[in-house]
């Protein structure tokens, strides 16, 4: 079997390798505090409105390389577009009264400087300890002895979760996708 490519990184594709089928409607969030980039942290399970959850392995900093192996492994470029995306689609979002968090392993430090480079308007929590990772038992993947997480979005009310995306490609486009599939 040939190997997928996507056209924008030539990365390898994710395919669905059943990692998330255990997140189904009706699971709770995990009751954990995660360090936010400004303000108090924010714990997801208290947090009593909608919201899109994405989860991202790893945003790069400008001059410094990725993870070893970062070209080989499915879905773990894209974390960037996928981030603007949701910065240009945050609006239209909170129209439809969705709040955005973003969720990765990375420190609170390295999500900061991120978000500020970025501009984005919504919260990115970190859960570098991976306690919300372990308590859902969310996917990830190991390069350069770190643990990253694997992309996914979850669409939640009142802390339950009513959807689970699982993979997400291409990471760029995700937001709008969503976006017009919340809208429809």
């Amino acid at each position: 079997m040939a190997k997928t490519e996507s056209k924008v990184t030539k990365s390898p594709v994710p395919q669905d390798d059943g990692a998330a089928r255990h997140i189904i409607p009706g699971t709770r969030l995990p009751d954990v505090a995660l360090v936010a980039t400004r303000g108090a942290p924010v714990n997801l399970a208290r947090y009593q409105e909608r919201a899109i959850i994405f989860v991202y392995p790893f945003t790069g900093t400008p001059g410094e390389p990725n993870p070893p192996s970062w070209d080989e492994i499915p879905g773990a470029h894209g974390s960037t577009p996928e981030a603007e995306g949701f910065r240009d689609c945050y609006a239209a979002f909170q129209v439809r009264g969705y709040e955005i968090f973003g969720v990765s392993a990375q420190t609170s430090v390295a999500q900061r400087a991120f978000a500020m480079r970025t501009g984005l308007p919504y919260l990115l929590l970190s859960d570098e300890h991976l306690a919300f990772a372990d308590a859902l038992e969310l996917p990830r993947f190991e390069t350069g002895g770190a643990t990253y997480l694997k992309r996914l979005t979850l669409v939640v009310r009142d802390g339950v979760i009513y959807r689970c995306i699982y993979p997400v490609h291409p990471p760029g486009t995700h937001a709008a996708a969503l976006l017009a599939e919340l809208s429809g």
